[in-house]
């Protein structure tokens, strides 16, 4: 479950933006859906995971953030000598925050 609960304090748009990037940063992005985000068949590894803030709507009730994130994946079965594998890998997703509550879902967008 994505919560985010320090995104929802605040007010002011550049805040709101830190703040999700720094949420995202600090830990809670490892539940997002990465490994729909990667490219080679691999799966994805958080630890390193870096996230820009491309758009931000929001009403009374939700936030929608549309966000771009940066990570590794780890490709494993490639035949190569150095396995796995870490591959820089992007993908973007969309955000929806419930502004009470902090729950959120991550979607995975396509090209």
């Amino acid at each position: 479950m994505l919560k985010l609960l320090h995104t929802i304090e605040q007010q002011d748009t550049d805040t709101l933006i830190r703040t999700l990037k720094r949420e995202l940063e600090s830990g809670v992005g490892a539940n997002l859906p990465l490994d729909q985000g990667t490219s080679e068949g691999g799966y994805s590894d958080a630890s390193g995971l870096q996230v820009t803030v491309l758009g931000i709507d929001q009403d009374a009730q939700v936030l929608h953030a549309r966000i771009g994130v940066f990570f590794t994946e780890v490709v494993a079965n490639c035949s190569c000598g150095d396995e796995p594998v870490h591959k820089p890998a992007y993908c973007e997703m969309m955000l929806v925050i419930d502004r009470l509550t902090g729950a959120a879902t991550a979607t995975v967008l396509g090209d």
